[in-house]
């Protein structure tokens, strides 16, 4: 939890856009509150996740829109071609950001689809690229997966997990990364 800094105010927003403007790459994920009927929209995301190698951002835009920082903070980290987001099933998470807040992301590397082996039929979740790189098992619970990510205080299992989601994704990155220059 020492690693993992929540963004509600302005300067939570000018301090996150400091550490996140200064990086080449994030780890970056979306939650959103699970739907159970059928025909029932999301209204999600209602949760951003942007890791640097030290520390998890996580930016709660819930039911409500968020405030002037935190959307500036988001939309010009988002946007930035300067930086490159990577993580796993991104495609719907980019649909979400841009239905919801009007963000176009870029510079994005979809890892489910760029470390897949091509033996490989299925795109590569983030458990088994940590089971196939790391030689651990990553705990992905669905109890907390399938929490809701719109509550206006998030546990501190959702909060871990959805911190982990990003971290985990830019941690594959560079070790993948390193594993390509050798």
């Amino acid at each position: 939890m020492a690693d993992v800094r929540m963004v509600k105010s302005e300067q939570d927003a000018a301090a996150a856009f400091s550490a996140l403007a200064a990086v080449d790459v994030l780890g970056f994920d979306t939650e959103s509150k699970p739907t159970f009927l059928k025909g029932e929209v999301s209204t999600g995301p209602h949760l951003v996740q942007l890791a640097t190698d030290s520390t998890a951002w996580l930016f709660q835009i819930g039911s409500q829109p968020p405030s002037d920082a935190i959307l500036r903070v988001l939309r010009t980290v988002l946007e930035s071609p300067a930086i490159l987001k990577v993580g796993f099933g991104l495609a719907d998470d980019i649909k979400r950001l841009r239905a919801k807040l009007g963000i176009e992301t870029v510079h994005v590397v979809d890892l489910a689809t760029a470390m897949k082996q091509k033996s490989e039929r299925n795109s590569l979740g983030a458990k088994t690229a940590v089971a196939r790189f790391f030689g651990q098992a990553l705990q992905k619970s669905k109890k907390i997966t399938t929490t809701n990510w719109a509550l206006p205080r998030l546990s501190e299992k959702q909060i871990l997990y959805a911190a982990d989601d990003a971290h985990v994704a830019l941690k594959l990155y560079r070790h993948w990364q390193d594993l390509k220059q050798k």
